[in-house]
């Protein structure tokens, strides 16, 4: 089996005090995909940059502690692709591509719109130029996997408390518009969904801190693996781990059946 798991882990610095390496090296993932590093490259110790068995590869955000994505992979990939190519995304650190022969695999974070309007808008800017992002993947003929936190909740089953967040920021209906059209005229497949449909409350990968919402499971799937047709028939299972807490999310795993891609 082919291993990736995805984490949004809000400050790498804080999830590694958290126990974040010894639960990575006793998962031994093929790549983990992490989102919100909060650090520039100033701030990575050795073994954050490469811990034992992985080799890390970064796209670090301009502003200091904000944003961030990183990718830690057990087999080096054959060309590393950081950022979209727009300056104004790129500068928050969104986009990180690491490419083994015909596989792709992506840490994304797509911006949240909770803190205000100017913060919306630049949701909605980044969905819009992502668009064409999407369609080059996809017209790549590539197998790709886009992991991430894309700050959205695509249905009802997808968050505790929908009808009370119909009019807020990661619930809007333009924002689950968006995304269906990811999944359908775009062809992408939403991998947990596709292997449990019915799944609701163990679905849920992020947690307010506010209140009791982790203690009553008040929660919201917005953490993906987003794929390919190809890959996403081959997936066998999905593991929400809940049991060790690093951050407000939880890391997301999907086994693939696929060969492991090594270098020749």
């Amino acid at each position: 089996m082919f291993t990736i798991t995805t984490l949004n882990v809000n400050g790498l610095r804080s999830a590694v005090g958290k126990g974040l390496f010894p639960w990575m090296q006793a998962l031994r993932p093929d790549l983990l995909c992490l989102q919100e590093l909060k650090a520039q490259a100033r701030d990575m110790t050795p073994e954050m940059q490469n811990p034992p068995g992985y080799h890390g590869y970064f796209h670090y955000a301009e502003r200091p502690g904000y944003s961030g994505v990183g990718i830690y992979t057990r087999e080096a990939p054959d060309r590393v692709v950081v950022g979209v190519g727009h300056a104004d995304i790129d500068a928050e650190g969104r986009y990180l591509e690491l490419l083994f022969g015909n596989l792709s695999v992506v840490s994304v974070y797509l911006p949240s719109g909770s803190s205000g309007p100017h913060r919306q808008e630049a949701k909605f800017a980044f969905m819009a130029s992502f668009v064409e992002t999407l369609k080059a993947l996809r017209a790549s003929g590539r197998e790709v996997v886009l992991c991430g936190d894309w700050n959205i909740a695509h249905q009802e089953i997808d968050l505790k408390n929908w009808r009370g967040n119909r009019k807020n920021s990661g619930f809007l209906p333009e924002e689950r518009a968006w995304l269906t059209r990811v999944f359908t005229e775009f062809e992408w497949v939403d991998v947990y969904r596709a292997l449990y449909p019915e799944a609701r409350e163990e679905g849920y990968t992020w947690w307010s801190q506010r209140g009791q919402a982790y203690a009553k499971n008040v929660g919201w799937r917005i953490d993906y693996q987003i794929a390919t047709p190809g890959i996403a028939a081959r997936a066998r299972q999905a593991i929400i781990y809940k049991d060790q807490r690093f951050s407000d999310h939880a890391p997301l795993t999907l086994d693939y059946d696929i060969e492991k891609p090594s270098r020749p």
